[in-house]
C-alpha cells in the first residue's frame, strides 16, 4: 500500500487527482497538511517557483516524497526542489490517469521522473556546480575530494596502503589519514566499511 495525499488549491484540480487514486487500492489517501506522513505528496501549482519551494517546506516531512503536477512553467533552482523532497513533476498538459499513477509508483520505489524538457535543464545544473563551485574547491558531486576518490578506488581494487601510498606518490600515514576522516564523515566503522559503501552509493 501506498499512502498518498494530494494538495490542490482549485477543488476540481484536487478532484481530478484524487479521482484515480481512490480507484486503485494500491493507494490509500491521507490529508496533506504539515506534519502528516505519508509516501508520495502531489502538489498541484501553476509555476515552480520560490512560492512554490516555501508551500513545500510547510508540508514537508522526514521521509515525503514531493510529486508536482505543473500547468506552465518552472522557474525554481534545481538543488533546492530536490532538497525539500521533489522527485518528480508532471506538466499538466501531459497528465494521463495511467502516467499519473505510474509516476507515483515509480516515487515510491525512490526513483525520479521528470519530463525530457526538464532533465536538459536539470543536467546543465549539476555541469555547472561542478564546473562553478566543486572543481574549484578540489570537490566532487559526491562531496568527496578527488584524492578520497582515488583512495577508495584503489582500495576497492585491492590495494593495500603501502601500495596506494606508491601509486599516488602519498606518504602511508597521508593515506591512513584519509580513511580516517571518511570513517569520521561516512559514520563507518573501518577501511573495508568505507570501502564498501563507497561502492554501494556509486561514489567509486
Amino acid at each position: 500500500m501506498i499512502k498518498v495525499a494530494v494538495h490542490a488549491e482549485d477543488p476540481i484540480t484536487c478532484m481530478g487527482l484524487v479521482g484515480p487514486l481512490e480507484a486503485n487500492p494500491q493507494f490509500v489517501l491521507s490529508a496533506a497538511a504539515p506534519g502528516v506522513e505519508v509516501d508520495v505528496m502531489v502538489v498541484s501549482v501553476e509555476t515552480v517557483n520560490a512560492a512554490t519551494m516555501e508551500l513545500l517546506r510547510e508540508l514537508q516531512t522526514p521521509s515525503v516524497r514531493f510529486c508536482l503536477i505543473v500547468d506552465n512553467s518552472w522557474h525554481a533552482d534545481y538543488s533546492t526542489a530536490a532538497e525539500h523532497g521533489v522527485r518528480a513533476a508532471l506538466w499538466r498538459a501531459e497528465f494521463t490517469p495511467a502516467k499519473f499513477i505510474d509516476v507515483i509508483r515509480r516515487v515510491n520505489r525512490g526513483w525520479a521522473d521528470f519530463p525530457s524538457s526538464l532533465q536538459g535543464g536539470l543536467l546543465d545544473h549539476v555541469h555547472r556546480v561542478q564546473r562553478d563551485v566543486l572543481t574549484p574547491r578540489g570537490l566532487t558531486a559526491s562531496g568527496l575530494s578527488a584524492r578520497e576518490i582515488n583512495v577508495l578506488r584503489l582500495a576497492a581494487e585491492g590495494y593495500v596502503i603501502a601500495e596506494i601510498s606508491q601509486e599516488l606518490c602519498y606518504s602511508e600515514r597521508t593515506i591512513k589519514n584519509i580513511f580516517y576522516g571518511l570513517m569520521k564523515q561516512l559514520n563507518l566503522r573501518n577501511r573495508t566499511h568505507v570501502v564498501s559503501y563507497a561502492i554501494r552509493s556509486g561514489l567509486i
